[in-house]
């Protein structure tokens, strides 16, 4: 009986080497993409978690790390004031979308079209260089808006300071309130309002109807946008790095960025970074617990009826708000970033004696300024390749289950939304900057830190598309005799091709301005647009950098309204 154990296993080897050799050829591309997906997301940030724990010297354990990066006081206050400027940044963004979402979902409030237009300006604005603008225009003298303050009063000094902790709040709010708002006008439209006709015909006035129905209807799409913005400030680097810094305001993503300053101590960097994972995690678990003690009822609207509220001379009301939102984002920091734009000095008013193109002149000149431009969009396209390209085949292994314990690929491909990019960044350095894989200050090491980054995006659109096919149409490709990777590439591809260019758009539009990534990944030949508007700004060349942000604005808005036409209106809004 000995010897019946040892045959089997002899038999059983053949047949599981013949098992293998008979396997579809595409098996081996969803081996490639768990090996893939294993080197982007699992290798940085183990060794993110191994390097917060090692002597920079020896290499031994050690508690060092953490008692450096927690051990002073300074430390934990800056924690602290990270955590309550990104509370405040959402309480005001919530305050900005809400209203102008409600208005422009269920209100008969005019202008609705240009309201959404305005606001996807304010969305596809990198925040950097919106508080560029505001710099502009409420510095404590020489701001636009101080001047005319003290032009009309005769004031001795300026009315608003934008380097102040309000300042920082209220510029990170301008550009973080159109995530909240995306999540609940796309929340409003899929809500019936029926709901609300019964409580209008029990005896409820509009307000009540809004407060009471139509508000905890959507709270789950305002908490996941509120969600988004809170976490997203924690990890803003650029907007503090020019407010917070001359204001003398210190958070985490600064306190970072200071221990990559000679000499580098990733490691005290690794371990400070940790707790923004752990603050992630734990908002989508009080997420989940506050929605689980509550019922939510997923109204779908269809069949449902879509009455608008009638405002009456208030739409008026709600036209001037939301105008004046958009004011604050758009019109009045584009104004003057273009007024410095044609300028030679922008501090000098508006007169044909200051008008120049000589600041887009010397971008088109400057060798240096066209490679970083050219750096930006040709990572930001191969970001958008390459990561359309891994969601897809995760997403088909998943939704079609082709192998056991296919779901942990959905997983890898979602882990990177808990984590912050300068936490990201911070791994793929310890990762990925000595040998045996050397790609510190080279290209391939910020397409695929960006790939890792914004993979979310790419893997949610790819499953909600492959979840509308019918799996039938591949079965017969199959039965036919052709092979999976035909039945994907002859069939599935040719179905999917709005819905792939959507998520190549939506990863390619923030891949092009980011910067808390690049920041720490950037090397003397791969600059690239926002790290170049960092120094810009570090320098005072606000003329320069106003005019590299219009290049930057106007190449992200073409390509918007090529997904308009490509896609459809809607891309910006794709999600499951």
């Amino acid at each position: 009986m000995t010897g019946v154990p040892s045959r089997l296993a002899a038999g059983a080897r053949p047949r599981r080497l013949g098992a293998f050799l008979r396997l579809d050829p595409s098996a081996l591309a969803w081996m490639a993409v768990v090996a893939v997906l294993v080197f982007l997301v699992v290798s940085p940030l183990a060794r993110l978690l191994a390097s917060s724990f090692q002597s920079p010297e020896t290499g031994a354990w050690t508690l060092a790390n953490y008692v450096t990066a927690f051990g002073r006081m300074r430390n934990l206050e800056v924690l602290g004031t990270s955590l309550l400027y990104a509370g405040c940044v959402t309480v005001v963004a919530v305050g900005f979308a809400v209203p102008v979402a409600w208005a422009v979902a269920r209100s008969d409030m005019p202008g609705k079209g240009m309201v959404r237009a305005l606001i996807l300006g304010a969305f596809i604005t990198p925040p950097y260089l919106g508080a560029i603008g505001w710099i502009l225009l409420a510095g404590p003298n020489a701001g636009w808006l101080n001047r005319a303050w003290m032009a009309l009063t005769g004031a001795s000094g300026g009315i608003v300071n934008v380097y102040s902790f309000a300042g920082l709040v209220f510029v990170t709010a301008l550009y973080a309130f159109p995530y909240i708002f995306v999540f609940a006008t796309d929340a409003l439209d899929r809500v019936s309002t029926e709901m609300e006709e019964a409580a209008t015909i029990l005896g409820a006035s509009s307000a009540q109807t809004t407060l009471r129905v139509t508000l905890p209807l959507v709270t789950p799409a305002i908490l996941a946008g509120a969600i988004v913005v809170f976490l997203d400030t924690v990890a803003l680097f650029g907007t503090p790095a020019i407010i917070a810094l001359p204001a003398r305001i210190r958070v985490m993503t600064l306190q970072l960025w200071q221990y990559f300053e000679y000499p580098v101590r990733a490691e005290v960097a690794a371990a400070y970074s940790l707790p923004l994972v752990g603050i992630t995690v734990a908002l989508f678990w009080a997420q989940r617990l506050i929605l689980g003690r509550k019922g939510y009822v997923a109204l779908t609207g269809k069949g449902g009826s879509r009455a608008l509220t009638r405002l009456g001379p208030y739409r008026w009301v709600a036209f001037a708000y939301a105008l004046l939102v958009i004011a604050l984002a758009v019109l009045l920091p584009f104004a003057a970033l273009g007024q410095a734009a044609f300028s030679t000095a922008w501090g000098q008013g508006f007169s044909l004696g200051n008008l120049t193109l000589q600041n887009f002149v010397r971008l088109a000149t400057d060798a240096n300024a066209r490679d970083t431009i050219g750096h930006s969009f040709t990572f930001a396209a191969a970001t958008g390749c390459l990561a359309v390209l891994l969601a897809v085949v995760a997403g088909y292994v998943v939704t079609r289950r082709l192998m056991p314990g296919g779901f942990l690929l959905g997983i890898l491909c979602m882990t990177p939304l808990v984590i912050p990019g300068i936490v990201l960044a911070i791994g793929f350095y310890a990762t990925y900057s000595t040998p045996p894989i050397a790609l510190y200050g080279t290209a391939a090491i910020l397409i695929l830190a960006f790939t890792t980054r914004f993979l979310p995006i790419a893997y949610v659109n790819a499953v909600a598309g492959l979840r509308t096919l019918n799996p039938e149409m591949e079965e017969a490709v199959r039965i036919l005799g052709g092979s999976r990777t035909r039945a994907v590439s002859r069939v599935v591809v040719p179905l999917l091709k709005k819905s792939l260019i959507g998520s190549w758009l939506l990863v390619f539009i923030p891949a092009v301005r980011e910067l808390s990534t690049a920041l720490f990944l950037v090397g003397p030949n791969t600059r690239v647009i926002s790290v170049m508007m960092l120094d810009l700004s570090e320098n005072g060349s606000f003329e320069t950098l106003a005019a590299l942000g219009f290049v930057l604005l106007t190449v992200t808005i073409a390509i918007v309204l090529l997904g308009y036409r490509l896609v459809g209106r809607d891309f910006m809004l794709r999600r499951s």
